[in-house]
C-alpha cells in the first residue's frame, strides 16, 4: 500500500505542489511552522533519508537546494532551515523553513492555518522564484 507522499506523487491526493521533475517534488507543508515551509521529497518511496542510494540522495540534496534559493527570493528571510524528522511519515523527506531565528525552525509544535487560496499564492510564489 503506498504512503501519504506516494499517493500525493501519484496525484491521488492533490498538493500544493511548487517544483517537481523525475525524481524529486517539492510542495508546500498542510501543517505549516512558517509560511513557505515547503518539504522535499524523491519520487521513489524510501522510509529513511540515510537509506537512499547515494545518487538519489545527493539529487535530493541538490533539489532542495534549488527550492531553498526559491524560498529564500520569495519570503526574504535570515535563512532558509534545513530540518529531517520523519517519524510520522514513513517517506524520507526534508522540510525546508524560512526563518528569521532558530525558534521559527525549532517549534514544530506551533502551526499556521492557512486557506487553500492562501496556499495557492504562496506555492506560486515560491515556484516563480525557483531558477
Amino acid at each position: 500500500m503506498a504512503g501519504i507522499f506516494s499517493k500525493i506523487v501519484n496525484g491521488e491526493i492533490p498538493a500544493y505542489k511548487v517544483a517537481e521533475d523525475e525524481d524529486y517534488l517539492a510542495f508546500l507543508d498542510i501543517f505549516p511552522v512558517a509560511k513557505g515551509h515547503t518539504l522535499v521529497i524523491p519520487k521513489k518511496e524510501v522510509d529513511y533519508l540515510f537509506d537512499l542510494d547515494d545518487e538519489l540522495y545527493t539529487g535530493l540534496q541538490l533539489f532542495a537546494k534549488k527550492i531553498a534559493v526559491g524560498l529564500k527570493k520569495a519570503f526574504p528571510c535570515e535563512k532558509v532551515g534545513v530540518l529531517v524528522l520523519g517519524l510520522d511519515v514513513p517517506h524520507a523527506h526534508i522540510h525546508l523553513v524560512p526563518m528569521q531565528n532558530e525558534a521559527d525552525l525549532l517549534n514544530f509544535s506551533k502551526k499556521i492555518k492557512f486557506t487553500p487560496e492562501e496556499f495557492k499564492k504562496i506555492s506560486e510564489l515560491i515556484s516563480n522564484n525557483i531558477e
